[in-house]
């Protein structure tokens, strides 16, 4: 005979197996969708070709070419002739809203 707590152990084990399975498989098709991204070389036709997409928008897409730092570039200090660039990045704020129930923005 199955007791209650087998049963309950069994039950959360499927539960937390589907879960994990639908994480995987969510992050395999952003994986495959990054994976088959076309690679566009940096050059003069870049601009034209971003403005000519839809919303002015390129989704996944691989851009290969010669990067120049702002400044200057960073050296790494555990391989010796490594060097690289920090992308520029974009910060949206959402706005806030004031909870009373939670008492938190």
């Amino acid at each position: 005979p199955i007791t209650p707590g087998e049963l309950l152990c069994l039950g959360s084990s499927l539960a937390f197996s589907g879960l994990f399975y639908y994480l995987y498989r969510k992050k395999a098709r952003a994986v495959a969708r990054i994976q088959e991204a076309p690679k566009l070389q940096v050059d003069d036709d870049l601009p034209a070709l971003v403005s000519a997409a839809d919303g002015r928008c390129l989704p996944y897409v691989a851009l290969e070419g010669i990067v120049l730092p702002a400044k200057a570039a960073l050296t790494s200090h555990y391989h010796e002739g490594l060097q690289g660039v920090i992308q520029k990045l974009l910060l949206k704020e959402h706005r806030l809203i004031w909870n009373s129930l939670a008492r938190s923005w």
